[in-house]
């Protein structure tokens, strides 16, 4: 069955670039489009969809708030946040809204495609080290809401959970972190797991953005 994508942008020209490269995959199929976080919304309340390619700044309803409204959906469709390099600060609330990653508006097609398949099989498609750069840079301007619940939640966590927890925010993939722990990576994707069970967060970009927020991972990456 082919990813049914929806195309979220104020600007018909980029998504009609958009549209002709997915619309050339065999394995994907652009099945909605929208102007505006309304209409985006709006749109998928009928249409079925695995994966939302979401601008942030558009009128009516920019993309981070649209993202989060749609979060907050039961078995909502993946969000992958579109960016440039100026609006990393859109990028991150995209990402505390709930969106599984972020990419570059100008990426390669073929990361894009990479990116969608990635997204729809329920990985973050944002490389860990990349959204900690990001998080290095906003985190102490954007303040947190809840950090008392949270780190309770914390608390909920194995101690081998928790040291795999601030593995994953420091950007070691599993393999990294299998050979760092001495353990398999299969234990590592079972600890993982674990992790986005206890603590409701949905793909590792939310694991970093939680260790973040609760202090558990300080700016440049070390345990605090």
């Amino acid at each position: 069955m082919a990813i049914r994508v929806m195309l979220v942008d104020d600007q018909v020209l980029l998504r009609t670039g958009f549209r002709m490269v997915l619309a050339a995959q065999p394995d994907m199929e652009v099945v909605a489009e929208a102007g505006d976080g309304v209409e985006a919304l709006e749109v998928l309340r009928g249409t079925a969809v695995d994966v939302v390619l979401m601008d942030v700044r558009m009128p009516k309803l920019d993309g981070v708030e649209a993202t989060r409204r749609i979060c907050m959906d039961e078995n909502p469709p993946k969000v992958l946040i579109l960016t440039t390099f100026d609006l990393d600060e859109y990028a991150f609330s995209g990402l505390k809204a709930g969106a599984s990653g972020f990419m570059l508006k100008d990426v390669p097609p073929g990361e894009l495609l990479g990116a969608i398949r990635a997204v729809h099989s329920g990985d973050a498609v944002v490389a860990p080290s990349t959204t900690r750069r990001l998080l290095d840079r906003f985190a102490p301007m954007l303040p947190s809401s809840g950090k008392e619940p949270q780190l309770a939640e914390l608390g909920r966590l194995t101690e081998r959970e928790r040291e795999v927890m601030i593995l994953v925010a420091q950007g070691l993939s599993n393999g990294e972190i299998a050979a760092r722990l001495v353990l398999s990576e299969a234990t590592v994707k079972t600890h993982v797991g674990r992790i986005l069970t206890k603590l409701n967060l949905r793909d590792r970009v939310q694991v970093v953005v939680l260790a973040y927020e609760t202090g558990l991972v300080r700016a440049g990456g070390g345990a605090a």
